[in-house]
């Protein structure tokens, strides 16, 4: 074998021997060799005190060191001993598990469906929504796309009207009229759909009338100019007293009063105990219903109200159809004795110099039952609702009116004047959205102040028409006062909230056809009367270009005021 070689035996040997050599010498080195010299400094008693207290907190510290070890063992014996009961109790919460699991799955189950149908739910709720929304949307576009067609429709509708009448006018056979009242005739009803007419009252000559064909041949809506026939009705069948006061009432608003204002709830406590068919009659007394007896062929009788109950007639003239002449027939009958005159047209030379007057006959009735209501027509031109369209000072006494009829505003005025002794009777009717019977009754006073050198007013005469049966005086207020009152008291205003709310609520119409509008609310607990058909706006498709209507004349009240009131009833 190799180790039995001498040469390696002998190697090996002398390794050994140098390995023992050298674990002989290395201590005693280390024990020869001196320690180095410690330093000559002297130890304070000082740092003796701080070598103790470093001493005490050492061992402190080894102590708690030892402490914690001992807690530290204490703590992990005690999760041993847990974790092996825990683990000898393993196999009972393994079971619960297992069926809490099978719990879990059909919880987990359970709630998988009943979020499938809560997401179907909210995407269903979600549509309709959104289906909501859109129907809202396209409803709203509707309703304004159908509220621009209205307005179209209604101002296509009036500008036919005012080209209407610019071409009847330019049409008039003016032959025997006052050229001169004429023209301030036109040019005072300017822009306006309108017919104007001026008749001698005692005679009946006609000495202008501008829109011959709508004065002539075509009715209108008298609106509250119809209080007039009521207020006769009522004193002649005595449901209106001798003060002016609604029999049975006792107080309240009086005939005056109620006419100047043209207050509606009057004439209809009257009506209801007049009734329908003795308004008719006393509306045939008066002239309507029926021609006036102009010679001028194709004039329309107008129409009464037959069948009609509606407390509106008595107030609004639902169902009334009347012309200007014979509106002009009717307020010179009230005014000169009862007498109807009949209307002429002066077409030669003999008929233009003649004044003798042509008369139909007369209303049959007292004078007290029909001068009765002459106080409430001065007193409508002295602070009532024509106050600011004429001079009251002329003697001028009328009726306004002011309603929507066969589909648009009719304003009109009613006229004579000097009431003590009728010279004229100028009657005016206006047609379009802003139509008015102020509007009316200011036109009526620019002729009226043509026609001033020829009316001599009597302010004695006036004011003992105005006391007739001695009632209480009716004091002519400060225009700022009365103002207050209210300066349109005749308007139609539920035909005016009817017309609002018509444009709001109209359906889209066909184009070209006659159509009324429809869908329009109403509320049953609103009123205490029924629409009739008069009350409804209509506006027919008519396209027909115009200019934009122009400002309405205004009367001057410097001469009204340089006048001395008149007081009295």
């Amino acid at each position: 074998m190799i180790f039995m070689r001498p040469e390696k035996r002998s190697a090996k040997v002398f390794l050994f021997a140098a390995a023992f050599i050298l674990l002989i010498t290395v201590p005693a080195s280390m024990q020869t060799k001196k320690p180095a010299a410690k330093p000559a400094a002297k130890t304070s008693a000082k740092s003796a005190a701080e070598k103790k207290k470093d001493a005490a907190k050492v061992t402190s510290n080894n102590a708690k060191t030892v402490a914690a070890k001992k807690n530290s063992k204490a703590t992990n014996a005690k999760n041993t001993a847990a974790s092996k009961k825990n683990s000898k109790a393993a196999p009972a919460n393994k079971k619960l598990t297992a069926k809490e699991l099978a719990a879990q799955k059909k919880s987990v189950s359970t709630s998988k469906k009943q979020t499938a149908a809560q997401k179907l739910a909210e995407a269903e709720r979600e549509r309709k929504e959104s289906a909501r929304r859109a129907a809202a949307l396209a409803e709203q576009r509707r309703r304004e796309q159908a509220a621009r067609e209205a307005r179209a429709r209604a101002i296509a509708f009036e500008n036919g009207l005012k080209t209407q009448t610019a071409d009847n006018i330019a049409k008039d056979v003016t032959d025997g009229e006052d050229l001169r009242i004429r023209q301030t005739a036109v040019n005072a009803l300017g822009n306006r759909a309108g017919t104007v007419v001026v008749m001698e009252a005692k005679t009946g000559k006609i000495v202008t009338m501008v829109n011959q064909d709508w004065a002539v041949r075509h009715g209108f809506k008298p609106c509250s100019t119809i209080k007039l026939v009521t207020g006769v009705a009522g004193l002649n069948e005595g449901l209106i007293n001798g003060d002016g006061l609604v029999t049975g009432s006792g107080s309240g608003m009086d005939l005056e009063a109620a006419l100047a204002r043209s207050n509606n709830p009057y004439f209809q406590r009257v009506g209801a105990s007049l009734g329908s068919a003795k308004m008719i009659e006393y509306a045939k007394r008066l002239g309507l219903g029926a021609t006036t007896g102009i010679n001028v062929a194709g004039e329309n009788p107008g129409r009464l109200p037959y069948g009609n109950n509606n407390s509106r007639i008595y107030s609004h003239a639902d169902d009334f159809e009347v012309t200007p002449l014979q509106l002009a027939v009717m307020v010179t009958a009230i005014s000169n004795g009862g007498e109807r005159v009949v209307p002429k047209v002066a077409k030669t030379r003999i008929d233009n110099v003649s004044s003798k007057p042509s008369v139909k006959g007369t209303i049959g009735l007292p004078d007290r039952s029909v001068q009765g209501v002459l106080p409430g027509m001065i007193g409508a031109a002295e602070y009532g609702t024509a106050r600011r369209g004429v001079d009251a000072g002329m003697g001028v006494a009328g009726k306004t009116g002011s309603c929507i009829g066969k589909g648009s505003w009719v304003g009109l005025f009613a006229s004579v004047a000097p009431v003590e002794e009728p010279k004229y009777a100028v009657v005016v009717i206006t047609r379009g959205q802003g139509e008015r019977g102020r509007i009316a009754a200011g036109i009526a006073g620019q002729i009226y102040k043509a026609l001033d050198s020829e009316i001599d007013s009597d302010m004695n005469k006036r004011l003992a028409i105005k006391q007739i049966g001695n009632r209480p005086a009716h004091p002519i207020l400060p225009t700022s006062t009365t103002a207050a009152v209210g300066e349109d008291e005749d308007e139609d205003d539920e035909a005016l909230l009817e017309a609002t709310e018509a444009d709001k609520n109209r359906s889209t119409v066909i184009a070209g056809s006659n159509s009324r509008p429809v869908n329009m609310p109403v509320d049953p607990n609103k009123k205490t009367v029924t629409r009739t058909s008069q009350s409804k706006p209509v506006f027919p498709t008519v396209v027909i270009p115009f200019s934009k209507d122009g400002s309405a004349p205004e009367t001057k009240k410097s001469e009204q005021k340089s006048r001395p009131r008149v007081v009295g009833n």
